[in-house]
């Protein structure tokens, strides 16, 4: 048998046993490692990348840019002579290397000039491809930092099929997993079906930071952050009643607990198998903290998102620029997740990160021909497409929306996913980069905040509103430093015995050209301004500084003050109010923060600890606008309320509609039974109030007993009134009692 014409290792029939194990031979195409072919295409500037592995007498292509083929023969390979590089191999021009010169694959189709090869090495030693990058012209340099670039592009594609080794270890037995266990730089756990853990190898001593010892019988869940505790549960209960885990025989991407509570990156491939009766699961844990630095600063290098490999914020502009220049006609499709970070919240960053990678895939299907699809950040992307048709437009928009409605499916959950966008059209809504995004993201804004899974196509009146809302927006940030703000106070009263029982203290603006404000006029604005928290202290301050003169004339006066949703979200509420009621000497039973409850469905264990804070310092807490919301009653079991307010919508023909009156009924029944106060708001008539006094209502708040008023005038009305308040009807001016 004659000598192979190319070079063979001495170790070959080993070599060929590690890439065996591997089963990657005429695997089909996968997206992981053609995303890394793509990414050498692009940070190289070649137009031929592949990653082979080299068999017995030929070379596969596992992933391949530039060419058709699927494999070539061993004997016309350059990768033949790669493999048994101590580095890599570096051809600046075939044609005049004596040893490629007459090459087939040189003198011929692809004309291979520019040749750079670099070895896949198993961590066991064995050459089992290359990466290469290819030229059709002779390049003379090859600089330091793309031969760096270059190798971290091997250890990358090389730790992909290392995890998709692992995936090759589903049937195994205990004596195969401790096996695999002894040598591998990887955590190998293994627990029994009840999930306390049997196995704990060298690596996961060091990934995870427990010694053998200390974590041996242990619960498995010890490892396991709490995003995807529920899941790792709900797998183990499917074990015990002799059921397949839907998790194993697969490589899962999640993070992981170390002992000092910190979590990190990682891949997971789970196995399950049976012996002497009992059920066992093996977990391989890989840490990708290292990897995913080098994906990013590679990727980032060749102008592509990490995560999802789409184009990144830079690729884009660029890109976008060229068009424009071009005067080619085009569609942009600026997208935006809906509840994005409720997603992250509730499932973790790692069904997050899962969620982009999904978005991406979408994307693409929906648009093949797309002239760039990218990521500009967080869950923001965007579609640039060809033509500028305003009906193809509104089919590509909602087709997408279609598309992005489907859901991803991750561990074993089902992740509803939504997107609301913005739609602009080049040369129609702008000539400059900068003119046809504005277009795009004023539609985004105007889509977000109509509702989910909304599309908005830009016009001129989308402008010319954002124009006047901007300038709006600066009075509003000049009306706080002018002193334009004032409070008002309506009364709160008695059902009972109709003596003043507090205030509400409500916003104005004194506007220097439009006169007086009310807060619906404002407030949504001010709401998503930065100075709403420094707004907000200062009525908290206001309103006590003068409940405390009125808590000198009536002990049992209460004052009510709304709360920003961004003072939810500051670590510095606390110890504002604190001061606060310091200051003034205004007792801290006094005061009553309101809240409205979507405010808090995001139900984060900050905002419950700071509110449970506020009720420890004796303050009262108030649920504004009850009932109107969609998780009332949980949120009461929840969060420390002291306090319900009817909303106006229920009282306002509470005594004609029996759907309302039922409503009302059931709140105040359900403020009993909680142990909670209740008002209601929005009071106006005496057929209200005798309704309200007839199921035992307490107190009310309404016109029935007066309109907002500035402080001197609540002082003289009710104030300095001695005795029960009268009603009066709502097209008078209230009336005093005797």
């Amino acid at each position: 048998m004659s000598a192979p014409s190319y070079p063979v290792s001495v170790e070959e029939d080993r070599r060929l046993r590690a890439l065996a194990e591997y089963k990657l031979l005429d695997a089909p195409p996968t997206e992981e490692f053609d995303r890394l072919a793509n990414l050498a295409a692009r940070l190289f500037k070649v137009p031929i990348v592949l990653i082979t592995l080299i068999d017995k007498d030929r070379q596969f292509f596992k992933a391949r840019v530039g060419t058709d083929l699927n494999e070539i023969s061993r004997a016309d390979s350059l990768c033949a002579h790669a493999i048994l590089s101590n580095d890599l191999l570096l051809i600046p021009d075939a044609l005049q290397d004596p040893r490629f010169a007459s090459n087939p694959l040189v003198t011929g189709p692809p004309f291979v000039r520019f040749y750079a090869g670099k070895p896949l090495l198993a961590p066991t030693g064995e050459r089992l491809g290359t990466v290469c990058l290819i030229d059709t012209k002779p390049r003379q340099a090859f600089s330091d930092d793309e031969r760096a670039n270059l190798s971290d592009l091997a250890s990358l594609i090389m730790e992909r099929m290392q995890a998709r080794r692992l995936e090759q270890t589903p049937s195994v037995s205990k004596a195969r997993f401790e096996n695999i266990a002894t040598a591998s730089p990887d955590a190998i756990i293994g627990s029994d079906e009840h999930g306390r853990i049997t196995l704990w190898n060298h690596s996961a001593e060091k990934i995870f930071g427990y010694v053998a010892e200390e974590i041996l019988g242990q619960p498995g869940s010890i490892i396991v952050p709490d995003n995807w505790r529920k899941v790792y549960e709900h797998e183990l209960v499917r074990l015990q009643q002799g059921e397949q885990m839907k998790l194993p025989d697969r490589r899962i991407e999640l993070s992981a607990l170390r002992k000092d509570g910190t979590e990190f990156p990682a891949e997971f491939s789970l196995s399950t198998w049976t012996e002497a009766g009992s059920r066992h699961i093996g977990a391989i844990v890989r840490d990708t903290t290292a990897r995913r630095h080098h994906e990013e600063r590679l990727f980032q290098l060749a102008s592509l998102d990490a995560l999802t490999g789409l184009a990144n914020r830079g690729m884009w502009q660029a890109r976008l620029a060229q068009t424009l220049a071009e005067e080619a006609p085009a569609t942009i499709l600026l997208i935006d997740l809906d509840d994005f970070k409720e997603i992250n919240d509730t499932f973790g960053h790692s069904a997050g990160d899962a969620v982009l990678k999904h978005i991406a895939q979408q994307m693409k299907s929906a648009f093949p021909d797309a002239i760039m699809l990218a990521r500009l950040g967080g869950d923001e992307f965007v579609a640039l497409l060809p033509g500028n048709q305003e009906q193809a437009a509104r089919i590509a928009a909602q087709t997408l929306l279609n598309t992005l409605a489907t859901p991803c499916n991750f561990a074993g959950q089902v992740i509803e996913t939504s997107a609301s966008m913005g739609v602009a059209l080049t040369l129609m809504h702008g000539t400059s980069a900068e003119e046809v995004l504005n277009a795009a993201d004023l539609a985004l804004y105007k889509a977000k905040s109509s509702g989910k899974r909304h599309y908005v196509m830009f016009s001129s009146l989308l402008r010319e509103v954002a124009v006047a809302r901007r300038s709006f927006e600066r009075e509003l940030r000049l009306a706080f430093e002018h002193g334009e703000f004032e409070l008002f106070y309506q009364p709160q009263v008695s059902t009972r015995s109709g003596l003043l029982t507090g205030a509400e203290a409500l916003l104005r603006w004194n506007h220097p050209t439009r006169g007086l404000l009310s807060p619906v006029s404002f407030i949504d604005v001010l709401n998503e301004k930065q100075s709403a928290p420094a707004i907000g202290a200062w009525i908290i301050r206001t309103a006590c500084r003068q409940a405390a003169h009125w808590h000198a004339t009536i002990p049992t006066f209460r004052i009510g003050v709304n709360l920003f949703e961004a003072q939810l979200r500051t670590n510095r509420l606390r110890s504002t109010i604190s001061t606060i009621l310091a200051e003034t000497g205004l007792p801290a039973h006094c005061l009553e923060l309101e809240i409205v409850e979507t405010s808090l469905f995001r139900n984060d264990m900050v905002t419950k600890n700071l509110l449970h804070s506020l009720r420890d310092l004796g303050i009262g807490l108030a649920f504004d606008d009850y009932g109107t919301g969609y998780a009332s009653l949980s949120l009461l079991k929840t969060y420390p309320v002291s306090r319900l307010k009817i909303d106006r919508s229920f009282i306002r023909n509470v005594h004609e509609d029996t759907g309302n009156a039922a409503l009302v009924k059931a709140i105040i029944y359900l403020a009993k039974n909680f142990g909670l106060d209740v008002i209601a708001e929005g009071v106006e008539t005496e057929e209200q109030l005798q309704f309200l006094r007839s199921n035992e209502c307490p107190e009310v708040q309404g016109y029935l007993y007066g309109k907002p008023v500035c402080a001197d005038t609540f002082t003289t009305q009710f104030i300095q009134h001695k005795g029960p308040l009268k009603p009066c009807p709502l097209d008078r001016k209230p009336i005093i009692g005797p």
